[in-house]
């Protein structure tokens, strides 16, 4: 039986000295970054590629790109997209934004140009940030879009080395490098504007921060509308959630990607939420070598956090030589975006000493719904295999599956759709009313997870919606995939679904019918070659297989859940 704690049985749970309820500020992004240079103006704010940035550098510099981006004639209100892997940069662009009013998207440096165009198009982004390196694809279809103002940068552009050394990287292929465009403008330049913000009134509750893209319950990528209330309050939950413990100034790691909201929220705004510094990756590295010399390296005299996936502990749980390094400054990680196998937990830990808890988020709600606890109260067991317990301020609860307005009770039989609720969730899809509409059903966000809670308040989930393929930790939706390769002139008809993979979690196998003309003259090899060109790496199908006809509904719907029982069938 569920105990006696009204409908929040994870109270009787709730982890040592974390406040159930927190009265969270209406501040902006930017007011938080204020406040927090102006109590560590000389501490770290961020470490990249071995160089620092303090707090009061990093203000400066906000508040240099805004006047920029301001004297272009950008104001509250626009969008600018931002294709830029982790690096001062990002935050820096990031938070200009902020203290504009203006919203931010985030895109991801490795899409393809048709990725990228529909992205820029659909949040309306006047202005695009990118990465010198990457810029081939945005420049394919910028002519398509509403881009005024395009601004390049190198990585290695607000690094503190010499010229030299720089021109030396670049010369020898260590520094990556791109051509940008004649009237393109150097971000490096920009950061020399005399800072004089213009006085902007924002509203931290309604004014949109961020423009987080995702393929929701139903695949086409579209904007969560995300504000400062959304997300400051989702960073000031993770820092009640790290415990009373876990120390002001303490260093955040970087290595999942900025552009995606995990890291956006779980690296970049706890750190300045809390006083902390990043420690950010420019991409994941190859050897978990170089990690280990950055902890141990930049964790001296401190405490870490990570967040990862669980690929990511995995890797490092795998990698032999680690124990030459000092990693003792990480003591917490956070994971998240699929599954954390118990075996991969239990080895991370005993290799690192480092606790992981593995936690629950959505782009639509900015994005931490649940998480384990990191300490328990006494008396309490470790419950592995849960998503855990609803953050501080938000309320989950299971509702049945047929017409979601049935709430479930407690324990493995009560399966349904998790719903949650709280300052973290959006307030809807950028132009999308009746998906919202959908989503978003009197203040409670329907996640399309299904999922179940014990009576402890503990949530699992038993699978996630419907469709979604988890690939290398990534997000996949079979639809956008399909909507991509329908644009490839020799395909007729597309069906994707994911196939349980031991190491990658889910590959994507996609099924074809070519155009009649097209039999027998075009390859699985040429459409997967196809793909490259157009996708970013994970939505690639590994598997093509040519049909003659899918199965279909009697009005013409392909029946993707036909196709997973033929492949199940295969496998046994």
């Amino acid at each position: 039986m569920a105990q006696d704690l009204g409908d929040r049985p994870w109270y009787g749970d709730w982890p040592e000295g974390v406040p159930k309820n927190i009265d969270f500020p209406k501040v902006s992004l930017s007011d938080l970054l204020r406040e927090t240079s102006a109590s560590y103006p000389d501490d770290k704010a961020m470490v990249f590629l071995d160089s620092v940035m303090t707090y009061r550098e990093l203000d400066d510099a906000v508040d240099r790109m805004a006047t920029a981006l301001h004297n272009l004639g950008l104001k509250k209100g626009d969008v600018m997209g931002i294709i830029l892997p982790n690096s001062f940069q990002f935050v820096i662009a990031f938070y200009a934004c902020q203290r504009l009013g203006m919203g931010a998207t985030a895109i991801n440096p490795t899409y393809k140009a048709l990725e990228i165009k529909h992205q820029l198009n659909d949040s309306g982004a006047k202005a695009l940030v990118v990465l010198d390196s990457v810029y081939s694809e945005a420049g394919r279809i910028l002519d398509q879009t509403k881009v005024k103002h395009l601004i390049g940068t190198n990585v290695a552009d607000l690094l503190k080395m010499s010229g030299l050394k720089k021109w030396l990287g670049k010369k020898l292929g260590k520094i990556p490098t791109g051509q940008m465009p004649a009237g393109a403008l150097s971000f490096k330049q920009l950061l020399q504007t005399p800072p004089n913000v213009p006085a902007v009134e924002i509203d931290p509750v309604n004014d949109i921060a961020a423009l987080q893209y995702t393929g929701g319950t139903t695949g086409t990528p579209k904007g969560a509308m995300l504000t400062s209330y959304n997300l400051v309050s989702n960073a000031l939950s993770g820092k009640a959630w790290m415990g009373s413990d876990f120390p002001q100034g303490a260093g955040w790691v970087g290595v999942l990607p900025l552009f995606h909201v995990f890291a956006m929220t779980c690296c970049m705004n706890i750190s300045i939420a809390t006083g902390g510094y990043m420690l950010l990756f420019p991409k994941p590295p190859e050897s978990m070598l170089e990690w280990g010399a950055q902890i141990q390296k930049w964790g001296k005299g401190t405490q870490m956090c990570m967040a990862g996936v669980a690929v990511l502990f995995n890797k490092i749980s795998n990698t032999n030589g680690l124990d030459a390094y000092d990693l003792s400054a990480l003591t917490h990680c956070l994971s998240g975006a699929g599954p954390l196998p118990r075996d991969v937990q239990l080895k991370f830990e005993e290799k690192t000493g480092a606790r992981v808890v593995e936690g629950y988020g959505l782009s639509e709600s900015s994005p931490v719904v649940t998480a384990n606890p990191f300490v328990l109260p006494e008396g309490a067991e470790r419950v592995m295999g849960s998503i855990g317990l609803p953050f501080p301020n938000t309320d989950c609860k299971i509702m049945d599956l047929e017409t979601g307005e049935t709430q479930l009770g407690y324990g493995p039989d009560q399966v349904g759709e998790l719903c949650v609720k709280g300052p973290q969730v959006m307030k809807g899809y950028l132009n999308r009313t009746e998906e919202t509409a959908r989503t978003l059903r009197d203040g409670w966000l329907y996640t399309g997870d299904i999922a179940y809670m014990s009576d402890r308040g503990y949530i699992f989930i038993m699978d996630r919606a419907k469709d979604l393929v988890k690939h290398k930790g990534f997000s996949v939706f079979p639809k956008e995939v399909e909507d991509y390769m329908f644009s490839h002139p020799d395909i007729l008809e597309v069906a994707v679904i994911g196939l349980p993979h031991p190491k990658v979690g889910e590959i994507l196998k996609a099924f074809v019918v070519l155009q009649p003309d097209k039999e027998g003259q075009v390859t699985e090899d040429d459409i997967i070659a196809w793909c490259k060109d157009n996708m970013t790496h994970y939505k690639v199908p590994s598997i093509v297989e040519f049909r003659d006809d899918l199965p279909k509904t009697m009005v013409g719907k392909v029946l993707r859940r036909v196709l997973k029982e033929e492949e199940a069938a295969k496998g046994a």
